[in-house]
């Protein structure tokens, strides 16, 4: 088994006074795809957030091929290979898909390969190369959700951590976003650290998964026992009623290796 190329140990991060991220530990190996879950409020956003520096953390370590990151600013961590396309697509409306994209390859200067990329994403989103003159203020929320993609794919990442890339979609659009993220870790080997409360869609992309609540990853294993997981059929797939869902608290962290 390959070491992990993004670990992460013990981190607490703080919004103010309240800790958001109680003790969390995950490892990401190259060519992974890991999915975070957990309800709204578990802390997810909040990881993301610290791992790309969005967010400093007051404890523990974050270990990017082997050089500790925690506590670099963010263009730093884009510049090492780590790229977050964060929750809710945050794509400039005003300025067209074509500036939109130019704007995540900002921390490179070879333009040959800019455009390489640039034609790369067009072969994965042909939609955005239709609407490379658009504003993207005015594309549909798939069509923004790609081109958010896109934008991180200009930076020539190492990593991508996508955060509730399903946000907001239809089923049909969220099995053709989950499909082309299948593609480019097929195709291009694209390591991901995924954030979805989509648990069924999330655990069939990924290799790995993790279930976070109040800020502590209580349960995590291979993607494919965890799709078995009673407690995950239950309260994540929706095999019990909502009210039994809600009232659930995990016992105790169970950890398949």
């Amino acid at each position: 088994m390959s070491a992990p190329i993004l670990s992460i140990r013990n981190i607490e991060s703080f919004y103010g006074p309240i800790m958001a991220i109680r003790g969390v530990s995950l490892d990401v190996r190259p060519g992974q795809i890991v999915s975070i879950l957990g309800a709204n409020g578990a802390g997810k956003t909040t990881l993301m957030k610290t791992v790309s520096g969005v967010m400093d953390p007051e404890k523990g370590t974050i270990t990017f091929d082997g050089e500790e990151i925690q506590g670099l600013e963010p263009h730093k961590i884009v510049q090492k290979g780590i790229v977050h396309v964060p929750e809710g697509r945050e794509v400039f409306p005003l300025l067209t898909v074509n500036e939109n994209l130019s704007l995540g390859a900002y921390t490179l200067h070879d333009k040959a390969q800019i455009e390489r990329d640039r034609e790369l994403v067009f072969s994965y989103f042909p939609v955005l190369k239709e609407r490379r003159n658009q504003e993207a203020g005015t594309l549909s929320g798939g069509q923004q959700q790609m081109l958010a993609i896109g934008r991180g794919l200009m930076a020539n990442p190492r990593i991508m951590l996508l955060d509730e890339p399903s946000l907001g979609l239809s089923p049909l659009l969220v099995q053709e976003i989950f499909g082309i993220l299948r593609r480019l870790n097929d195709e291009q080997n694209m390591t991901m650290m995924l954030v979805e409360q989509n648990a069924n869609a999330a655990l069939e992309l990924a290799d790995r998964g993790y279930v976070m609540e109040v800020g502590r990853i209580v349960m995590d294993g291979p993607a494919d026992v965890l799709m078995r997981s009673e407690d995950i059929q239950n309260f994540y797939l929706g095999v019990q009623e909502e009210g039994a869902r809600e009232n659930r608290r995990w016992k105790r962290k169970k950890t398949w290796r």
